[in-house]
């Protein structure tokens, strides 16, 4: 069968954040999982290495090639819904987004996301995305079974009951073990959220960080630098009705304030650095409470049109408020300007061997800088913070972890790496990303 080519070689592909660009050899859009198979069995004969990329919001390099780049955008689509089961068969390049809507149309959901929806649904399991739950973990803590091409070009289909030990390792992959063409989740029937907003001094959230994590299904928090000021958010199941933001806040919050004046804010820090201490001061004192429910897309995620590069780190639930009083510290000391809040959120213990929630009950801190702005002194600062702490970085955010280092905070770091070893001895899967984190 043919493969169908979407771009010639030479041809620069780039992330949403604009700060990992590669040249692959070769571009390639499978319209089928026999023309994907095709696709990487041609590569290995060529020496040529394989990487798949959605759509490119991780920050690492993880997806760049200069070998054959899949995108497997025209896999896309709900493949089989299984009312019984509670489960849902979707294509691998099926955009988070699309899929929400479609399951709300069938009158189900999954139990918890993330806050942004533009990702592959592969590319989002892939790197460990996740929301924030006491109870419900990342997206990949939902997935009931995979299937995935391997270095030879076979197609394994992975469960709890078929390939038991890839189904462990691969739902969160980092496109080390293959390339992944089908997910199938866990769903519910669709529920209401209610979302209460609420901002919050940055003393009386960290006292009461635990009390909060304990009341409350998804709970998180925003620390804005250089001041004391929180905005926090509860989401609960609630019997309904559907009562969503009026228009006027709704465009008020998610529009005005979260991305067309936050927009602008950010370009005259960037300009002037000097003025983010007191913009920082006006704006986090410019929120306001405010309740609604809704369908937990609607209620979880939210459009992100300000462009960033952001590092994340997951620490044992215990510790994330001592490393969020020493982060402040840090900043209130030094003479970094920071535009962006910083984002706290939690996740329970699951059992997938690269997961950063992997064996422990985990909370995350966040650290953003918009685009183009110098954001390495900042980052730095956090990262030595966090490892202190235990932290296991995000796999698709901005970080400088080796395999050494991660080997130290994954208790099954050596059962992933056997298990590539055995599906990809040869690295077909590879790149500089993969060499630097997970070792050759």
């Amino acid at each position: 069968m043919g493969t169908a080519t979407a771009g010639k070689s030479g041809s620069t592909w780039r992330n949403w954040a604009g700060n990992v660009s590669a040249t692959p050899a070769r571009v390639v859009a499978p319209a089928s999982v026999g023309e994907l198979q095709e696709a990487v069995r041609r590569a290995a004969e060529d020496g040529l290495r394989v990487k798949a990329v959605g759509t490119g919001h991780s920050f690492t390099a993880a997806a760049a090639t200069d070998g054959v780049l899949i995108r497997p955008q025209a896999l896309a689509g709900i493949q089989e819904i299984d009312r019984a089961a509670g489960t849902v068969t979707v294509a691998a390049g099926t955009i988070l987004k699309d899929l929400n809507r479609a399951l709300a149309l069938e009158g189900l959901s999954l139990t918890n996301m993330g806050d942004i929806m533009e990702q592959t649904v592969s590319g989002a399991v892939g790197t460990g995305t996740h929301g924030t739950g006491r109870d419900s973990g990342s997206i990949a803590a939902q997935i009931r079974g995979l299937e995935l091409v391997t270095a030879d070009g076979r197609l394994l289909s992975c469960s709890e009951k078929e390939n038991p030990e890839v189904y462990a390792a691969a739902r969160i992959g980092i496109g080390a073990l293959g390339v992944v063409t089908s997910l199938t989740f866990a769903v519910e029937p669709l529920f209401f959220l209610t979302a209460r907003e609420e901002p919050m001094g940055f003393d009386r959230v960290t006292a009461e960080f635990e009390q909060h994590h304990a009341e409350n299904e998804h709970f998180e928090f925003y620390w804005f630098p250089h001041t004391g000021n929180c905005n926090t958010k509860r989401n609960n199941r609630s019997a309904g009705p559907a009562a969503p933001p009026g228009a006027v806040s709704a465009w008020v919050e998610d529009e005005l304030l979260s991305n067309g004046l936050f927009q602008a804010v950010n370009s005259v820090g960037r300009a002037v650095p000097a003025a983010i201490p007191g913009i920082a001061r006006v704006a986090s004192r410019a929120l306001s409470a405010r309740t609604y429910t809704d369908i937990p897309y609607k209620v979880f995620t939210s459009p992100r049109r300000v462009r960033f590069v952001e590092m994340e780190y997951a620490l044992p639930r215990e510790r994330v408020v001592g490393a969020l009083r020493e982060l402040k510290a840090v900043v209130d000391r030094s003479d970094l300007r920071i535009s962006f809040p910083v984002e706290v959120r939690t996740a329970p213990a699951d059992d997938i061997a690269l997961s950063t929630a992997s064996g422990r009950d985990t909370a995350y801190i966040a650290v953003h800088m918009y685009k183009g702005t110098p954001y390495q002194a900042y980052f730095t600062a956090a990262e030595r913070i966090f490892t202190e702490h235990g932290g296991r970085p995000h796999w698709g955010k901005v970080h400088t972890r080796d395999a050494e280092y991660l080997a130290g905070v994954y208790p099954r770091f050596g059962e992933f790496i056997s298990l590539r070893d055995r599906l990809d001895p040869e690295r077909v899967f590879g790149n500089d990303y993969l060499r630097r984190v997970l070792g050759d």
